[in-house]
């Protein structure tokens, strides 16, 4: 099991968002151009003020263009922006501590980080919840949940397309689509302030989604 130190990052990361100012900006926008279309989703800049500006470090550097949803579960989550097409794995920022919250639940459309076994140890690998995934949610000290740290506003009816395609395993991975799902690219919507909400309205998904409770989003290695 890998161990990591996060506490420098960590601290850097918070005083960032501190004087960046975006502590009284409660969120910012994003479009995810990806090879089946756009999804738009917005980050909880006050909630998960550490998540939120890794994932924008991310963006800034233009990190996610051109790698991929590696993972893809109907009736549970797609899950990518870490590996390339031949399922390598980018050289990452060093890992965050986890904010994971009571009140920020694992429901349809929001997104949350990856990580391996080690609570501390999310990077840049993110998902997106087909449904409202529970058994993610944080409950304690010693049952701690997976990070939610925005949700999509718009292109719901993407997320729910690559949920559909076709997957395999492919070398040690599994749940790969056949056909890459591409993320083109990830950047700063023109407004920073994200309009609208997820709908709450669930799909003949949902049913699998009990199916799916003994696995949960891994960061690859």
């Amino acid at each position: 099991m890998m161990f990591f130190k996060f506490n420098t990052v960590t601290k850097a990361i918070a005083a960032a968002v501190i004087f960046s100012g975006l502590i009284s900006q409660a969120e910012t926008a994003y479009e995810i151009k990806t090879s089946e279309g756009t999804i738009k989703v917005k980050t909880y800049d006050d909630k998960a003020p550490i998540t939120s500006k890794n994932f924008k470090l991310y963006v800034e550097d233009k990190f996610y263009d051109d790698t991929i949803f590696h993972r893809v579960i109907p009736g549970f989550m797609i899950q990518g922006g870490g590996m390339k097409e031949d399922m390598s794995e980018k050289k990452t920022r060093a890992p965050i501590e986890n904010e994971a919250k009571k009140d920020l639940k694992n429901k349809r459309g929001t997104l949350a980080m990856a990580r391996t076994s080690e609570i501390n140890s999310a990077t840049s690998q993110f998902f997106i919840n087909l449904v409202d995934n529970e058994f993610l949610d944080h409950k304690s000290t010693s049952q701690f949940g997976y990070a939610v740290f925005g949700e999509v506003t718009e292109g719901m009816d993407v997320v729910d397309k690559i949920a559909k395609v076709k997957t395999s395993n492919k070398g040690m991975h599994s749940d790969v689509p056949v056909k890459p799902v591409r993320i083109l690219s990830v950047r700063l919507a023109e407004t920073s302030k994200a309009d609208g909400k997820v709908s709450d309205n669930k799909t003949s998904e949902s049913k699998k989604a009990e199916e799916k409770k003994e696995t949960k989003p891994k960061k690859e290695k």
